[in-house]
């Protein structure tokens, strides 16, 4: 099959839409609708908020470094980036989710001049 489509390369290829609902025990983030929720209260989040936290947790467990995180959400080459403007709006994040979430599953980890990270925290810590 794969052969008759690189034999006609004007065949349309068309990829499967990739989740857009990513859950994390009581968090919900919902990519399509742009809508955060935990234990099913919503959590309002800015544009560039919402984009950080999309960012992080479809990439959960790996260090995104502060030019990933600037190209991604901002759209800019992140060669000089402001690492303080990533950590103001990483900061109101993650006291919006902390409002909602004190005890939760999951944090937003800062790796010291590197970036931050998704992580899903122990049973046993919670």
């Amino acid at each position: 099959m794969m052969e008759i489509v690189e034999r006609h390369p004007t065949f349309k290829r068309y990829r499967l839409r990739t989740e857009s609902i990513l859950r994390f025990q009581k968090l919900i983030i919902d990519c399509d609708r742009r809508k955060v929720y935990h234990n099913r209260k919503e959590i309002n989040l800015t544009n560039k908020e919402f984009n950080i936290l999309c960012l992080l947790a479809s990439n959960q467990g790996r260090v995104m470094t502060y030019e990933q995180i600037y190209e991604q959400v901002w759209g800019d080459c992140g060669q000089d980036v402001e690492n303080n403007t990533i950590g103001y709006h990483i900061c109101n994040l993650k006291e919006k989710l902390f409002a909602v979430a004190s005890y939760s599953s999951f944090c937003i980890r800062c790796v010291r001049g590197v970036g931050y990270c998704f992580e899903l925290k122990s049973e046993e810590a919670i």
